[in-house]
């Protein structure tokens, strides 16, 4: 009976050893889980803050604004002329955009610019987002009711449209966003796949 005692004792060293490496590994994969998700979500809010960056530059300020008059200038002063944003964002009744903004930049510095279908966000959805935090701006941009009804995807393709890529060739006297066009757009999409994490 006496032999038994070492064995028994013995067998539960290893079973206890087991179950402790058993728990070590599974916190390992826990830990190491937590751990990406982590990395994951600084990623995705690294990203928006290079998106946030050109988003907030004056050439994309100047229409998406609270009110009703688009800014103009470096400055962002509103709009001469009074001009308003009307039902469609293509100015009111009585001053439509196209009467100044043609589908390219006039020829003469700090002439209007110009690039095809000129506007602002419709009234019904302004997309305005000027005087808003990084990370309320990040809500909005993710919000249909807010975004021009898109869906995270669909904010791409609209990034590559004639007056958004504007902003990268205002004409002569006007500052470019932070970034590249390439580089915005491939930060948007990194925000988007690394799960659109906004910051507080």
């Amino acid at each position: 009976m006496t032999l038994l005692r070492p064995r028994r004792f013995l067998a539960c060293t290893c079973a206890s050893i087991l179950v402790l490496l058993a728990a070590i590994a599974q916190f390992s994969l826990r830990a190491s889980a937590g751990g990406q998700a982590f990395e994951k979500n600084e990623r995705s809010l690294q990203a928006f803050r290079a998106v946030a960056s050109v988003l907030t530059s004056p050439r994309c300020l100047y229409c998406h604004v609270p009110g009703e008059g688009p800014l103009q200038g470096d400055d962002s002063h509103p709009h001469a002329m009074n001009v308003k944003r009307g039902a469609d964002g293509k100015g009111s009744a009585a001053l439509r955009c196209f009467a100044c903004h043609q589908t390219e930049n006039a020829r003469i510095l700090h002439g209007p610019p110009g690039a095809a279908d000129w506007q602002l966000p419709p009234a019904k959805t302004p997309m305005a987002w000027k005087g808003l935090s990084t990370g309320d701006l990040c809500r909005t941009l993710k919000d249909p009711a807010k975004n021009g009804n898109r869906s995270l995807q669909d904010l791409i393709p609209h990034m590559d449209t004639s007056l958004v890529r504007w902003a990268w060739n205002p004409g002569a006297g006007r500052s470019v966003p932070p970034l590249s066009h390439d580089e915005f757009v491939s930060r948007l999409k990194e925000w988007i796949e690394t799960g659109a994490a906004c910051p507080e």
